[in-house]
């Protein structure tokens, strides 16, 4: 991608040393309570604010609370709300979002999309790998061929619907489009990617075009966006192949753009900590921590390492007190110290996987067969299991859907099944 002049300068451009602060300034309506209203639950950073769960899991894992068949094929995690539980699958040719009971798991309603896409088979599938994202009194998801819709969280009934390609000349990704719907304040954002603006910005409300980051138009990724306060503006954070971003969230002009370059596939979430932006990717990149300095109103990214220590492919990462903690592809299950790099523990732990946080533990899920859950402790001090299963009702596929924490629940999605488990302490 051409920046321009003007860009150009910008990038790792000074080393102004001025503090600044990162906050997620908004999160869906119904962050409040122990809900998991969007992918990575309220602030996006993949941590549960519930307390009073299992510190130790009994011999064949928690108690089976409910499981469901029929919410489709595909990679949804799932969005907990008011009640309701969000994912989403694909039925013949179709991609549908699936509002279920949480009590029970029995359907409340479903609603298409739109298509399916034109993912590979035999690169896990041709359904959706994004989450839906519950606002308010309506949901919002994003289809693999672009479709965005906004739907009523009462009865499914379409509000809105755009796609990203015929409405904004995106184009979608080797894997279709897979990320999940951010909400800031009254609008929805997403990722279209392309020469007319890598971000657009939509009234949540009627899916028209509020701004679009017009400066600033690298291929769409797989990342989700995030929302963030630096050095007192408001801004999204977009994270491509080409760069890390700072775009702001009042009219989707650039704010800052930091050279990043990945390979094939950029999947996981950045994670935001006061004015630090750690990110990482796999096939051979790694990780690496951007300082983004404020001065004036303007903004100097500053690279402070990088290594392949964590080389995250998908499972996600978590920041909790300055370490980061996920699977990395050259070291198994880690530690790393988020503003020095350094590795503090690694173990093989249960393979490749996804990973989530609550009550002082890390929810493990292995994607390969045959499905192991592990319950271990959050320290810096070492790997420390409290417990193990393997996932019943095991499907062909790789098991990519992240846990999900909410309301003493573990949430487990495998293709067409959901598994609810009760993790609450008696």
């Amino acid at each position: 991608m051409k920046i321009g002049k003007r860009l150009a300068a910008m990038v790792f451009a000074g080393t102004v040393t001025l503090a600044s602060t990162v906050s997620f300034a908004d999160v869906p309506k119904d962050a409040a309570g122990k809900d998991w209203p969007q992918f990575h639950g309220p602030a996006r950073d993949n941590i549960s604010k519930e307390t009073g769960l299992l510190k130790e899991w009994p011999k064949d894992g928690p108690p089976l609370a409910w499981k469901v068949k029929g919410v489709g094929d595909g990679h949804s995690s799932v969005a907990v709300a008011n009640g309701k539980i969000y994912t989403a699958g694909k039925e013949g040719d179709s991609v549908m979002l699936f509002a279920l009971n949480e009590a029970d798991g029995k359907q409340a309603w479903k609603a298409e999309v739109g298509g399916r896409g034109r993912s590979n088979e035999g690169q896990g599938g041709t359904g959706p790998r994004a989450t839906p994202t519950a606002d308010g009194d309506m949901v919002y998801m994003i289809g693999p061929a672009g479709d965005v819709v906004g739907l009523s969280a009462a009865d499914g009934k379409q509000v809105w619907h755009v796609n990203m390609v015929s409405d904004f000349g995106g184009s979608a990704p080797h894997w279709d489009y897979s990320e999940s719907p951010t909400i800031d304040g009254d609008n929805l954002i997403c990722t279209p990617g392309g020469s007319r603006g890598t971000v657009v910005a939509l009234n949540k409300k009627t899916g028209k075009e509020v701004w679009r980051s017009k400066d600033f138009k690298d291929a769409a990724a797989y990342a989700p966006t995030l929302v963030a306060d630096i050095g007192g503006v408001h801004q999204i954070i977009s994270f491509t192949e080409a760069h890390l971003a700072g775009i702001s969230a009042k009219d989707g002009s650039v704010l800052w753009v930091a050279d990043r370059k990945g390979a094939t596939a950029v999947i996981p979430t950045p994670v935001i900590k006061d004015d630090y932006i750690f990110v990482t990717s796999s096939y051979k990149i790694g990780c690496d921590l951007f300082k983004i300095n404020s001065a004036g109103g303007k903004f100097t990214p500053e690279k402070i390492y990088s290594n392949t220590d964590m080389m995250d492919h998908h499972g996600g990462v978590i920041q909790l007190d300055g370490n980061i903690y996920g699977h990395s592809d050259t070291k198994g299950w880690i530690c790393m110290d988020m503003l020095t790099g350094k590795l503090k523990w690694s173990d093989k732990g249960i393979g490749k996987g996804s990973i989530a946080y609550a009550d002082g533990h890390f929810y493990l899920r292995s994607e390969g067969k045959p499905g192991t859950i592990a319950l271990i402790e959050a320290t810096p001090d070492g790997y420390k299991e409290h417990g193990r299963f393997n996932q019943p009702d095991r499907s062909n596929k790789q098991a990519w859907p992240h846990p999900v924490i909410a309301n003493g629940k573990l949430y487990i999605r495998d293709m067409e099944t959901l598994l609810c488990y009760d993790i609450k302490a008696k």
